[in-house]
């Protein structure tokens, strides 16, 4: 296992920037997911771990050795990318030695590695089979395999679940967890896919436009978002915006949302951010799951329903508030439906500047 460092690394191709002096540390033997939206630079920062693309500023280290300028072959890692990428002429066991004949390991060496790797994903059965007798899922794992078997310092994820269904998803999620907790070996995983990032991460890296927004453990970063972006981005449903005013009342600040006469509490300690003054504009956020039936005589908002999405468990009410589209997720016993008006308490709320989009609290 390997600590690696990325410091204010640039990456530009031609004139366009793509990575604007980006910071991520990984400790050693940790798990860590670079997550963002398509073009945010995640994929480009992993191909600059690997050695795939040349830095155009700053420095990689692994451990203290700099690997800035070092070749894929010199780094001591292995990648499993999106597209399985295995040879289809060759049959399972010897696409899982292929990397290790290129080395000129010793035949025992790999017929030990090779069959400790194949029980260790379930694959002891399908060793003399051929890539196009496998599904999908054994596929990805005979790739996964493939990178194991070297027993490298550093693996490298690509989106390496894009071409898996949603079941098979989930099992193989749960299956490179497993092993990255049984090898050790420090671990870095690209997607967009947020469910992902907050199951298979110890630490979190959100990155849009070149930049990380925000760094740390899954659920500090979904419950305490640094920025608007990071908010609307982590949770499923999406969190809902609406734009509001702060306003004094006495000695508790309050924020307007233009509902009637009615206006939000805010915390009293939970936001102290200094320029939470009176006047200043603010997108307040709430999560679809922080709102909640109002029980009588609680502060309450009423949501005009206009779409329902039955989904066992809960029900999502679609409507508006203020202009702005608005997701509450009830549990399913609230038994709203399209045309209802049913009242809303606020259990937590985000407050972000209007301006800069950063977090108040």
């Amino acid at each position: 296992m390997v600590e690696v460092s990325v410091r204010n690394v640039k990456k530009s191709f031609g004139a366009t920037e793509v990575l604007r002096g980006v910071d991520v540390l990984v400790p050693a033997g940790g798990f860590a997911v670079l997550v963002g939206p398509s073009g945010c630079g995640k994929s480009t920062l992993l191909r600059l771990l690997a050695g795939l693309e040349e830095v155009s500023a700053g420095t990689i280290h692994f451990g203290e050795r700099e690997v800035t300028h070092l070749e894929p072959r010199e780094r001591d890692i292995a990648m499993v990318f999106q597209s399985y990428a295995l040879y289809p002429h060759l049959s399972v066991r010897d696409n899982l030695a292929f990397g290790l004949r290129l080395r000129k390991t010793d035949d025992a060496v790999i017929r030990q590695r090779v069959d400790e790797v194949a029980g260790m994903l379930g694959l002891g059965a399908l060793l003399d089979r051929l890539p196009k007798a496998l599904s999908g899922g054994q596929r990805q794992r005979v790739a996964m395999g493939r990178a194991i078997v070297r027993r490298p310092a550093l693996f490298l994820f690509d989106e390496p679940l894009s071409n898996l269904d949603a079941a098979l998803r989930a099992q193989v999620r749960v299956d490179i967890r497993r092993l990255h907790d049984q090898l050790g070996a420090t671990s870095v995983y690209v997607t967009h896919d947020q469910v992902e990032a907050m199951t298979l991460a110890d630490v979190m890296f959100v990155l849009n436009r070149g930049v990380v927004e925000q760094a740390g453990a899954p659920l500090t970063v979904y419950d305490a978002p640094a920025t608007r972006f990071v908010a609307g981005f982590l949770g499923s449903p999406a969190m809902n915006f609406v734009q509001g005013v702060i306003e004094a009342s006495g000695d508790q600040l309050r924020v307007r949302v233009g509902v009637g006469d009615e206006s939000l509490p805010i915390p009293a300690g939970e936001f102290t951010s200094p320029a939470l003054i009176p006047g200043l504009r603010v997108d307040v956020g709430v999560r679809p799951h922080d709102l909640v039936l109002a029980p009588p005589g609680a502060a309450a908002f009423e949501l005009s329903v206009d779409y329902v999405e039955l989904l066992g468990p809960e029900i999502q009410a679609h409507g508006a508030l203020a202009g702005a589209p608005i997701v509450a997720a009830l549990e399913t016993q609230s038994n709203a439906r399209k045309g209802d008006r049913i009242p809303l308490s606020v259990k937590r709320l985000q407050l972000f500047d209007a301006e800069s989009g950063r977090s108040l609290r």
